[in-house]
């Protein structure tokens, strides 16, 4: 007997669950919870994550539009730019070309100017040169007509200065 009363015991306390006695009212409030977890998720829980889904896909919408926008925005700025560059870059250009300019014609005039004192200078030393030439010929004369009057003395005879004159001019001449 002692085993028939442990085995009941047994059966009594085993899990509740599994008691095929209470299976019916087991059956019963899980209807009952089922429906009252799904009257709470469909009337509140749902809803509320449904606005939140909505909401978010509206921000995102939003988000996205706005990221358009500001990508529109970000190419306009990008050719202002390039544009800014490019007129820049131009603007160098002309500014580097009027002072190649002025620098050539800054060039040219102080080249003009050189050219002019070299000329000048060149004409004083040509004047100056045809000076010591015309000094270089009367002296030469004087010294041809001095050596002929000389060289006539010594070898014995006796030179009118009008014929050693004219003699001398003519070998001057060529």
């Amino acid at each position: 007997m002692a085993t028939e009363t442990s085995t009941a015991e047994k059966v009594e306390s085993g899990l509740p669950q599994l008691d095929i006695s209470t299976f019916g009212h087991q059956i019963f409030w899980l209807v009952v919870t089922l429906i009252v977890i799904y009257m709470i998720l469909s009337r509140i829980a749902l809803p509320r994550i449904a606005s939140v889904l909505a909401e978010r896909r509206g921000t995102i919408t939003n988000d996205l539009a706005k990221a358009e926008e500001l990508k529109k925005a970000a190419v306009t700025a990008e050719e202002n730019y390039n544009k800014a560059l490019a007129d820049a870059r131009a603007e160098a250009q002309e500014i580097v070309a009027k002072a190649k300019a002025d620098i050539q014609a800054d060039l040219d005039v102080a080249m003009e100017k050189a050219d002019a004192e070299i000329a000048a200078r060149a004409a004083e030393s040509q004047k100056a040169i045809d000076e010591i030439r015309a000094g270089a010929v009367d002296s030469i004369k004087t010294v041809a007509t001095d050596t002929a009057g000389e060289l006539v003395g010594v070898l014995g005879g006796k030179a009118d200065a009008k014929a050693i004159n004219a003699a001398v001019a003519a070998r001057m001449k060529g």
